[in-house]
């Protein structure tokens, strides 16, 4: 499997790094995880030139920083498809109530389009699969021979919320999403190759004297969260992304040393497009 960090920023405006979005390929599938700012730029810039080649959209949660481009994804798979060609969507309950807001948000922009062109005579389509705990039943999953499965993490007030674990031949990915350590995320983890996690330095974060700022120390992984979570589940290769406050150009090696005193295992901090194989 191939993991493409599309975007590795937060909702604080980076010019470096594009919003939360994570791009896994198995098994010929691509399938985007997430869909924060600037998702279809980085998109194409990962070589996938048009959404309408995703196999499927998977939200982790609908915080706004993560979801704030998917009325993108959906309006230019649907402008770009030569025929109707629906998104399949997944994400924890509430996800169809916010697709049907984005669909209706849309309507006077699929009113133009379908009254300017000829040849588009539907309305953009998704299909929505709401899921918290167990398997991801997805025709186009079992045909490619992948497997996802979800379980639910912890971003209160935020709920609810999943992380996604992805197999193919006999290899495991897992995108947690916003959480602090919990029993889903321990499940997801374990034995995994890949193991992608939001983190914050909650050591500078609370020095910043703003509540506000402060506040999310509560309900994220500090790197030292996820470098624990990580040794605890024997991960191959922990991934830190969504870093709070996104360290300068090449000062990421500091937020990997401190992941290292936890966990043994190999530990990235990448910039966007940034990718892990395994």
């Amino acid at each position: 499997m191939r993991v493409t960090l599309l975007g590795t920023g937060s909702p604080l405006p980076d010019p470096n790094r594009a919003g939360p979005a994570t791009l896994v390929e198995a098994g010929g599938l691509h399938l985007l995880f997430d869909c924060g700012r600037g998702v279809l730029m980085r998109l194409a810039a990962a070589g996938l030139p048009t959404p309408a080649l995703l196999a499927g959209v998977f939200l982790t949660h609908l915080h706004s920083d993560h979801v704030s481009d998917f009325n993108d994804v959906v309006t230019t798979r649907w402008v770009t498809s030569p025929a109707p060609n629906p998104l399949g969507v997944v994400g924890p309950p509430g996800t169809g109530r916010f697709v049907d807001r984005t669909l209706e948000m849309l309507r006077d922009d699929v009113g133009y389009r379908i009254a300017h062109h000829e040849d588009l005579q539907w309305e953009p389509g998704v299909d929505v699969t709401e899921v918290l705990d167990g398997p991801v039943l997805l025709d186009v999953l079992a045909g490619a021979g992948v497997t996802v499965g979800a379980a639910p993490t912890d971003h209160r007030p935020v709920a609810p919320t999943v992380g996604y674990r992805i197999e193919h031949d006999g290899a495991a990915v897992v995108i947690a999403g916003d959480t602090v350590p919990c029993d889903g995320l321990e499940r997801l983890v374990a034995g995994a190759d890949v193991y992608v996690q939001t983190v914050i330095r909650d050591d500078i974060v609370r020095q910043v004297p703003l509540q506000r700022f402060r506040d999310i120390c509560d309900y994220h992984s500090s790197v030292a969260d996820a470098a624990r979570t990580a040794a605890a589940g024997g991960v191959g290769t922990l991934v830190l992304t969504h870093m709070v406050p996104a360290p300068p150009p090449g000062a990421a090696d500091e937020w990997v040393a401190l992941a290292r005193e936890h966990f043994d295992g190999t530990v990235v901090a990448p910039d966007d497009l940034g990718v892990v194989e395994t």
